[in-house]
């Protein structure tokens, strides 16, 4: 793919800003406005508008689900606002809670959007394997008593990657219309003492699907289905022949790839 340049419109003065933040989402009913709930995506547009006088028009890299964490989320934004880069992460920091912090601020081309022009995300699901839970890892990590074989499961992950259609690990409701066809370039199970990580890479994902991939995988390790069933699930296309879906608390948005 062609590396763009950063360009202004200089009729306006307008600037196209790629702004990276990270935030602890067990206080959040996910990143989207919504009425009745306090968001990330609304504490952000209060900080932006503090700052420049009212919010612009603002495109988030994903919409991340109640409780769901990120330790990379990418926000674009178009304004005509002189304010430098640098001293735009400052004075967003100063007026977002402590759960939430903006990481960097760059221009990027006009032409840029925080979600469309994403070429894959990488995310990690944690799991507490222990018998005794940990009061610091409430909210951020599934506590999770069975042992769990986390090599088994890595070979039996392997069979997600590839372009296949998930339909089978995906909750269905109007957001998930069409194509339901994703490519998984990585999946991986490690264990680091009593943590367990689900890792995957894809060049999208659908409503809960690592959720379910990652419920699905525990399922196989309580035995409820075979370490080779995955692929008879995802030819399925039937959500009821998968795992449950697991709790948002263990789920990060790792990264997100671009081409810039």
């Amino acid at each position: 793919m062609q590396h763009l340049s950063v360009t202004h419109d200089n009729a306006l003065n307008i600037r196209n800003l790629l702004i990276t933040l990270r935030y602890d989402g067990s206080s959040f009913h996910g990143w989207q406005i919504q009425h009745n709930a306090i968001t990330v995506q609304q504490v952000f547009q209060e900080a932006v508008a503090k700052i420049l006088g009212s919010c612009p028009d603002i495109k988030g890299c994903s919409r991340t689900d109640s409780g769901v964490h990120a330790n990379m989320f990418c926000i674009s934004m178009k304004t005509d606002h002189p304010i430098p880069c640098e001293r735009l992460v400052a004075a967003l920091n100063s007026h977002l809670p402590m759960t939430v912090a903006v990481i960097s601020v760059r221009e990027v081309p006009l032409d840029f959007h925080a979600r469309y022009s994403t070429l894959g995300k990488r995310y990690v699901y944690k799991v507490l394997n222990s018998q005794t839970r940990d009061p610091f890892l409430f909210g951020r990590a599934l506590h999770y008593r069975r042992p769990i074989d986390a090599d088994m499961l890595s070979k039996a992950s392997k069979a997600f990657i590839g372009s296949h259609d998930f339909t089978s690990f995906c909750t269905l409701d109007k957001r998930e219309i069409g194509d339901f066809v994703r490519n998984v370039s990585d999946f991986s199970v490690r264990r680091e003492g009593d943590m367990v990580y689900f890792s995957v890479t894809a060049d999208g994902f659908l409503y809960n699907m690592v959720r379910i991939m990652v419920g699905t995988l525990l399922f196989i390790n309580e035995g409820g289905a075979a370490p080779d069933s995955i692929p008879e699930i995802l030819k399925a296309c039937d959500r009821a022949k998968a795992g449950p879906t697991a709790p948002a608390c263990g789920l990060y948005l790792d990264k997100v790839f671009y081409d810039i």
